[in-house]
């Protein structure tokens, strides 16, 4: 069974310019989901698929460069247009896709995640911040009754995607387009593995957690 991971990148962000090279704990915060990647048991191969080999210089050694076109780096570009053209170039059985913006995502969550999948009892898996609060949505209430509302500790949780990874059969995007399947494993992840950059009040928080300064 082939498993390939790979990290989309384009080094012209529009929100926060410069992202993916921006230094977080003294390395590009590209950097840092490409090595753990690299770490992780079961991975075969790991790529980054930009349009600008210059990313190359960001990244540790034993990640693969696969060239993509220009025309997806784009504002109004979709994942699910990358994703499809990069499976088409690279096959496997299990794709993992990651993300820079999530820096501080642990091996051991990958790769438990992994095991769920390879195991053949879930057809994908993704990471996920547990939320047991009040949640609402357009205005009504999503996972408790406001004519019996429970004790926090008894609600049923909200699970929030991370965007960290997204771990998935190769049938079910090929067949579905989809990066999470009909029965997910969620990797429940909490504190540092939570952040997700995108804009420059992430990124200075982030930077604060690496350096400690907030726990």
């Amino acid at each position: 069974m082939r498993v390939a991971a790979f990290v989309p990148i384009k080094l012209n962000s529009q929100r926060l310019p410069h992202k993916n090279t921006l230094p977080i704990a003294g390395k590009p915060l590209c950097y840092h989901i490409c090595r753990t990647l690299t770490e992780v048991k079961g991975i075969d191969e790991t790529y980054v698929y930009c349009s600008d080999q210059k990313v190359t210089d960001y990244l540790p050694k034993n990640v693969i460069f696969l060239k993509r076109d220009a025309c997806l780096d784009g504002d109004l570009v979709k994942g699910k247009e990358i994703y499809e053209r990069f499976i088409a170039e690279v096959d496997a059985d299990i794709y993992i896709l990651a993300h820079t913006t999530s820096p501080f995502i642990k091996r051991e969550s990958i790769e438990n995640a992994l095991e769920k999948v390879t195991g053949g009892e879930y057809d994908s898996a993704f990471s996920a911040e547990r939320k047991q609060t009040f949640c609402w949505y357009k205005g009504k209430p999503i996972n408790y009754d406001l004519e019996d509302v429970p004790r926090t500790q008894d609600m049923e949780p909200v699970w929030v995607e991370t965007s960290a990874f997204f771990i998935f059969k190769k049938e079910v995007f090929v067949e579905h387009g989809r990066r999470i399947g009909f029965h997910p494993y969620i990797q429940e992840v909490s504190g540092m593995e939570t952040v997700d950059i995108d804009t420059r009040e992430d990124y200075d928080f982030a930077v604060s957690m690496a350096e400690g300064r907030i726990h």
